[in-house]
């Protein structure tokens, strides 16, 4: 069957005859005309009869024309298809897996640079505890993992830690509180209410150690898992909270607080962690060099 043919009537049917169809289609009704009777010879049955002026459908034109709807939606669902495959193909997936240790400002500067390569970049995120994340590259289901920590040598997974850099800690208050706290940092933290991290951050043990070894106690009202949700109580005054010093403008702006000071003995480390031991993923390859030069300047 020639669906050029199967076209012609096709759009004869649907704007209610030659004429009309001729003019949509910029052809003349005799070539028009001609198309469809060739449909016919090779269907063997008419499909249109006249009616006063015009043309009707017959039985089997009825029937041909459910077949050319269905056959012309079905081309169409085709093209929209094979549409679709190409920008798809045209769009690069980056999946990357979060540790929910991690500052979500620090998570957005170290993936910012991968959405302004110059190919479209499509980033798919995912949060998680650093060990499940782990668990998820293994079987190759994310392309990165950053974490606040390296994964361990003891881990059975097969990928590669690569540094992106670190930073020291601040810490934070809101002016009220402050205005409570008697001494210099950081002797004003001892007795002091304090928000902190969660026990399996390692910035967290870091901070541990540092408060035993100047014998400092604060008190702690809270720990949290979420360093976001952490400065949110911060914010509202319940107590001073720790955030890493490059982000100190940022905090201080979005939580109305000051810096109280800040360690270099307290820092937070960055890892990019990817199952490639060199690095060729265009985005893998953009965030760790901007990381590296631009934002920890390690």
């Amino acid at each position: 069957m020639n669906f050029k043919h199967l076209y012609y009537f096709w759009a004869a049917a649907k704007s209610g005859g030659i004429m009309r169809a001729g003019e949509q289609l910029h052809t003349t009704p005799q070539t028009l005309s001609g198309q469809i009777k060739l449909l016919e010879a090779q269907l063997g049955c008419a499909l249109f009869r006249k009616s006063g002026r015009g043309l009707e459908l017959t039985e089997d034109g009825r029937i041909a024309l459910d077949y050319a709807d269905q056959i012309f939606a079905l081309s169409a669902e085709l093209k929209a298809a094979i549409g679709k495959a190409r920008v798809d193909q045209a769009v690069l997936d980056f999946r990357v897996g979060i540790s929910d240790s991690v500052p979500k400002a620090i998570a957005y500067r170290l993936l910012e640079p991968a959405l302004s390569l110059p190919e479209p970049v499509r980033l798919i995120c995912h949060e998680g505890d650093f060990q499940s994340l782990l668990a998820q590259i293994a079987v190759h289901s994310l392309d990165l993992v950053i974490a606040d920590e390296p994964m361990s040598k003891q881990t059975s997974v097969k990928a590669f830690n690569h540094a992106l850099g670190n930073t020291a800690m601040s810490f934070f208050a809101t002016p009220e509180l402050k205005s409570t706290f008697t001494g210099d940092f950081p002797h004003c933290l001892d007795g002091a209410p304090m928000l902190i991290q969660g026990s399996s951050s390692a910035v967290r043990r870091r901070l541990d150690v540092w408060l035993a070894k100047l014998k400092l106690q604060p008190r702690v009202i809270g720990e949290f898992a979420d360093p976001a949700l952490m400065k949110a109580f911060g914010g509202e005054g319940r107590g001073v909270f720790m955030a890493p010093s490059v982000l100190a403008p940022q905090t201080c702006a979005q939580y109305g607080v000051e810096c109280l000071g800040n360690t270099s003995e307290v820092v937070e480390e960055f890892y990019a962690i990817s199952v490639e031991r060199r690095i060729t993923h265009p985005c893998v390859a953009a965030i760790t060099q901007t990381a590296r030069t631009e934002l920890f300047n390690a």
